[in-house]
């Protein structure tokens, strides 16, 4: 199927009415819903889906990059013609002939989805009435806390996530040519590609608070205002009770916090105010107390919070060193395939604005290239020929650090690969903090990451550790290989 017609069928399957909004990151569709009321299993038929993560109120469907932002512009558009009042019939129908062989056609799909059990309907049919359905349905709706902030949180950072990656390879780049050619720092290209390099954080408080606002529900640019207001150079020239204010006191956390605040002032206070005084009074009335509490709450809180988690962060890796890498890269492959890999985003973030790199990426990039290692030991020893094909067709996008791909279609399926790529993950992760390789970049990862590094060729030596000790680990312990017929695995 096309990009439209993959995007027609989940649509149909989860349901147009029951979903808020549609938006990707790298490699996922993620779609916010009012109720998960669609299995896992009526996704992964739909053909070119890899895999499905299902939290609280979000369904993330992987399709792989590339095809998750394409796929994600078809459901927009859908989404935005079936909001007009057209029937949904209309706009989400796929004919049988357009769904190409071997999928399922738009009534097939339709009629599945009618007959999906809510959840509370499933649990009764499962379990019986009484203590054991409360039981079981509190259970499967409710989710912790953290989990839904780190949802929150990346939903605010996804959108960074190019700048920071175009950002962060122009400042290694530059880095490394510095080291090549030292008598390039005068030139005025040089100079200029450095300050592009950088420009993502002379805006980066503003661009945060503007998306935890929007986050919230409240109007994006009062939050974006709240939070440039907290790095505003001009705070250096104010004295407070005997000392002076400091511009980006807080740094990230200090623009979480603003953002966020800014949306739950200025939603309450469209509430009481009556709208005739409301375009006048609630902006005004949310500045102001916002930018008080920046003063006397955000910034301090928000510094606090920073220098907590930089600190422990630092220090961990630091005095840890190879022990604390071979943890972090080890455990960091099943919290991708969670989906909560961007809630670590702020520390990354914070990191780069204070430190000007972060040596957490490189050691959690090491997950994926463990990963590529399992893949290639599995190509070799497998006798499966869709199951080689498929490792085949996700090794090169795994390879560039998309590690979705090979985790749904080869290693997670299999069981033991997937084991032995943490374990792969674990070696480049612990060589990767025995030698403190930072990155000037997030969002990327495997061997592009390298351009970024402060020392390409020790980053590249621990990926190298990472393919070798998956490939190693994922041969000696072998896996039992699906029969030729098992073409879905």
């Amino acid at each position: 199927m096309d990009n439209q017609q993959i995007a027609r069928t989940i649509l149909t399957v989860v349901g147009p009415e029951n979903i808020t909004e549609a938006y990707n990151c790298m490699t996922r569709l993620r779609l916010r819903v009012n109720t998960v009321t669609v299995t896992k299993e009526e996704l992964k038929k739909i053909a070119g889906v890899k895999g499905v993560i299902m939290n609280e109120g979000e369904i993330h469907i992987v399709l792989g990059p590339g095809k998750a932002e394409n796929v994600a512009k078809e459901c927009k558009t859908l989404l935005a013609a079936w909001g007009k009042n057209q029937p949904a019939t209309n706009v989400l129908a796929t004919d049988s002939a357009k769904s190409g062989a071997g999928n399922e056609p738009s009534e097939s799909v339709s009629t599945e989805r009618s007959s999906t059990l809510t959840l509370e309907q499933q649990a009764k049919h499962k379990i019986g009435d009484g203590k054991e359905l409360h039981a079981e349905i509190k259970k499967r709706n409710s989710e912790s806390a953290v989990k839904r902030m780190l949802q929150r949180v990346g939903h605010i950072f996804i959108p960074l996530i190019p700048a920071f990656i175009g950002c962060g390879l122009l400042t290694g780049l530059i880095s490394l040519l510095l080291k090549i050619s030292p008598e390039m720092a005068g030139n005025s290209y040089v100079q200029y590609l450095k300050l592009a390099g950088g420009s993502i954080f002379t805006v980066l408080n503003a661009f945060i608070g503007l998306y935890a606002c929007k986050e919230f529900g409240g109007t994006p640019a009062l939050g974006g205002a709240m939070a440039a207001l907290l790095a505003a150079p001009g705070l250096a020239d104010i004295t407070f009770m005997g000392s002076p204010l400091i511009p980006g006191r807080g740094g990230i956390f200090a623009s979480l916090l603003a953002g966020a605040a800014t949306a739950l002032i200025e939603t309450r206070l469209r509430k009481r105010i009556p709208e005739s005084a409301s375009l006048f009074l609630t902006p005004l009335v949310t500045i102001t107390v916002v930018a008080l509490a920046g003063l006397f709450i955000f910034q301090p809180l928000g510094g606090i919070l920073s220098d907590v988690l930089g600190y422990y962060t630092v220090h961990t890796i630091q005095t840890g060193g190879a022990v604390t890498g071979f943890v972090i890269g080890g455990i960091f492959l099943p919290i991708v395939m969670v989906g909560v890999h961007h809630g670590l985003t702020p520390i990354h973030a914070d990191m780069l604005a204070s430190m000007g790199m972060t040596i957490l990426l490189p050691i959690a990039a090491m997950a994926g290239c463990g990963q590529v290692g399992a893949s290639f030991a599995v190509y070799l020893k497998s006798n499966n020929k869709y199951l080689r094909r498929t490792v085949l067709s996700s090794l090169p996008v795994g390879m560039l650090g998309i590690g979705e791909p090979l985790i749904y279609g080869v290693t997670l399926p299999l069981g033991k690969p997937f084991v032995c790529a943490c374990i792969g993950g674990a070696f480049g992760g612990a060589w990767q903090a025995y030698h403190g390789i930072g990155s000037y970049a997030l969002g990327i990862s495997g061997i592009p990451l390298a351009a970024a590094t402060n020392n390409v060729w020790l980053y590249l030596m621990g990926v190298f550790i990472s393919y070798l000790a998956g490939f190693a680990a994922t041969w000696l312990v072998g896996f039992d290989d699906p029969p030729e017929e098992e073409e879905n695995m």
